[in-house]
């Protein structure tokens, strides 16, 4: 096996055990990324230069005593939209093709302090206003999507071109790419993570979160980030926690939720046949299954939307008006169509949002945990802009990727995507655990059983 295939906790051990060192993993994934970039396209950047640096930096460290954890000369991506001092921060855009951060963003403040070693930033779909990231394809298939916005960061773990990485998740913007390319994605509560320094889509459903090859990866990583910062007025003031998983597999007691509507419905039948038999793998190690009725289904859609469109022109708002030319069609038109929006359109998501918190918050005191799938399909061909489900309904690619991640989105409930299988096509299926707001924990703990019970997976083959 070679360094960049392993996970964040085995190459974290072997570092703590001198049995690897910083720089020979930042070289092996450096490498790495010199041979998949030409066919994947996962980085705007490489800071391969300054990623040696802090390689040596860090094995000098840990050579004399100075371990930091389990991050310390850990190599990452960061999707660029997280700002790094000196390092460009484009937003995958022509928009911000000039833009160099002057600071770092509290997340990467934080990442650096715990000795993570950055090798790049990674793309996104143009300022994360998509859910395919056209510049990247799939780690699986090169002919496919990515999924985004975090598609940049979900492909370098998944090929090995990065340890961990740093997604942002508006409307299931790590766990979509997570599940499209097989990997670990984790949207925190609302507010766990600061966002200071992050480029924003939509201030009010936006959230940073880790994107990496195993539950215990993405608790670990979670360690890092969580914590107030009064820089994001939305930041949490809750105490540090542990949220690496407990080691063993028994549920016993644990209620899972398995919704009636909503999340089968208009589902690929090989995506439906895999999160159930995951579920049923659950239920193998102890836990309980409860039906349940997701709430006001009939709102979600418009009240993402509904959301999401207004809060994403005002930020636009300078620019669209000076530069439209600079930003890609598709996100243009979306940005124009947030302009012909009524204030009283947003104000209705705005209360259909405090509805669905208030009756989200109440089916989660009967159940523990939902699982159901991440996705409603697995990765489409680049290009496609439909889907046609079996009893002929179409649906937009980008409606259905958002279907049934834009739930956590809105009422600010953590989500952990969780890889549970392969089509019959070799493309892979996530399963989507959600729990009560600040219950990391507990999701990454069920994530974490399920994961123990399955066969260590490889890397994707790159394309």
């Amino acid at each position: 096996m070679q360094p960049y295939e392993l996970t964040l906790s085995a190459a974290a051990d072997a570092i703590r055990a001198r049995r690897l060192s910083p720089v020979e993993l930042a070289d092996s994934v450096l490498e790495r990324v010199e041979e998949v970039e030409p066919r994947l396209g996962a980085y705007v950047t490489v800071t391969a230069e300054h990623t040696r640096r802090a390689a040596r930096e860090a094995e000098k460290d840990i050579a004399a005593g100075r371990h930091r954890g389990p991050l310390h000369g850990i190599p990452m991506g960061l999707k660029d939209l997280i700002d790094v001092a000196g390092v460009p921060t484009s937003a995958s855009s022509r928009v911000r093709s000039d833009h160099r951060a002057q600071a770092d963003s509290t997340v990467a403040a934080r990442l650096s302090a715990a000795g993570a070693v950055l090798v790049g930033k990674t793309h996104t779909h143009e300022f994360a206003y998509g859910l395919t990231t056209p510049q990247t394809s799939n780690a699986w298939d090169r002919d496919r999507v990515a999924g985004g916005s975090s598609g940049g960061s979900a492909v370098a773990v998944a090929a090995g071109a990065a340890t961990f990485a740093l997604g942002t998740d508006t409307g299931g913007s790590i766990r979509a790419p997570a599940a499209l390319n097989g990997v670990v994605g984790l949207k925190p509560t609302y507010g766990l993570v600061p966002r200071h320094g992050v480029t924003s889509l939509s201030w009010s459903l936006d959230h940073v979160g880790p994107v990496t090859r195993t539950v215990e990866d993405a608790g670990l990583v979670l360690d890092a980030l969580a914590g107030h910062d009064p820089r994001d007025p939305a930041s949490l003031t809750t105490p540090p926690a542990d949220h690496r998983p407990t080691e063993g597999t028994d549920l016993t007691g644990l209620r899972i939720g398995v919704p009636r509507t909503w999340y089968f419905d208009h589902v690929d039948a090989e995506v439906e046949a895999a999160v159930r038999s995951a579920i049923d793998r659950l239920r193998s190690l102890g836990a309980r299954l409860v039906d349940v009725e997701i709430p006001m289904t009939r709102y979600i859609q418009a009240t993402q939307w509904g959301l999401m469109v207004p809060e994403a022109t005002a930020y636009h708002e300078s620019t669209l008006r000076t530069v439209p030319e600079l930003y890609q069609a598709d996100v243009r038109i979306l940005l124009e169509a947030g302009e012909l929006m009524p204030a009283g359109d947003y104000l209705r998501a705005q209360r259909s949002r405090t509805l669905m918190r208030q009756e989200w918050a109440s089916m989660l005191r009967e159940v523990d945990v939902i699982a159901a799938p991440t996705l409603p399909a697995t990765a489409v061909q680049a290009g496609q802009e439909t889907i046609t489900w079996s009893d002929g309904t179409v649906e937009g690619v980008s409606d259905a990727y958002v279907r049934l991640s834009a739930p956590a989105n809105i009422t600010g409930v953590p989500s952990l995507s969780v890889p549970v299988g392969h089509d019959t096509e070799g493309l892979p299926i996530g399963m989507q655990l959600l729990g009560r707001p600040l219950g990391e924990r507990l999701l990454l703990r069920v994530g974490h059983a399920y994961e123990q019970t399955r066969p260590a997976r490889e890397l994707a083959p790159a394309a």
